[in-house]
């Protein structure tokens, strides 16, 4: 997977563009760290990579809250409990 800096990609968004065909999906980056997923679709499968992304997300969260758990030495946890470190997790993701 190839890295963008931020300057580059507000730059040079052609040669971006180009690179994007090619290569599917680009990381950007700012100050060196990543920060943005360049993800290439189209028409026919836009729903279906939004849907697959938000899915990623959701499962990412939730092991995140199972290492939580099994960390913290709860075995379960109440739905507020889960809620609020959705929230959490939210927040954390937003900067």
């Amino acid at each position: 997977m190839q890295f963008i800096g931020v300057r580059d990609f507000r730059n040079k968004s052609v040669a971006i563009w180009k690179k994007l065909k090619a290569q599917k999906e680009l990381v950007i980056t700012s100050n060196g760290k990543p920060v943005a997923l360049l993800s290439a679709v189209n028409e026919s499968d836009l729903e279906q990579s939004l849907k697959a992304l938000r899915r990623s997300k959701a499962m990412i969260a939730f092991e995140v809250l199972q290492k939580k758990a099994a960390h913290s030495g709860l075995s379960r946890m109440s739905l507020s409990d889960i809620n609020e470190e959705i929230r959490r997790h939210r927040r954390s993701q937003r900067g």
